[in-house]
């Protein structure tokens, strides 16, 4: 399990998928708003004048020495949902994540989104 106080540590590291393929630069670490624990990373990739950050889900991720291990091919990630290096992940946006990697989306008992960045 990956433990919150971890992910400080893992900023602009190289992020791999399962087969070790280099997928980009992790950029940011959301965090489950129920349980406080990361969820889901932005991966930085693209040429330096048209960046972008997709998203991958954190689970069964390892860290390394210089890099993060997704349990996701390159081919999954490089497909899944992404936003520009400055925008804001959309609350509407949430749910179109998690339906790509076929995890399940719930929002809080409240409505409150799922994802926090941190």
């Amino acid at each position: 399990m990956i433990h919150a106080a971890d992910v400080r540590e893992w900023r602009d590291l190289a992020v791999v998928d399962s087969a070790a393929h280099k997928l980009g630069v992790l950029e940011a670490v959301y965090v489950d708003t129920t349980t406080d624990e990361p969820t889901m990373a932005t991966v930085r990739t693209g040429l330096p004048t048209r960046r972008r950050l997709l998203f991958v889900p954190l689970g069964d991720a390892t860290a390394g020495p210089g890099y993060l291990k997704v349990a996701y091919a390159k081919a999954l990630v490089k497909t899944a949902p992404s936003i520009g290096v400055d925008d804001v992940l959309p609350a509407e946006g949430e749910e179109a994540i998690f339906k790509h990697y076929g995890l399940p989306y719930e929002l809080g008992t409240a409505g409150e989104r799922q994802l926090a960045r941190r």
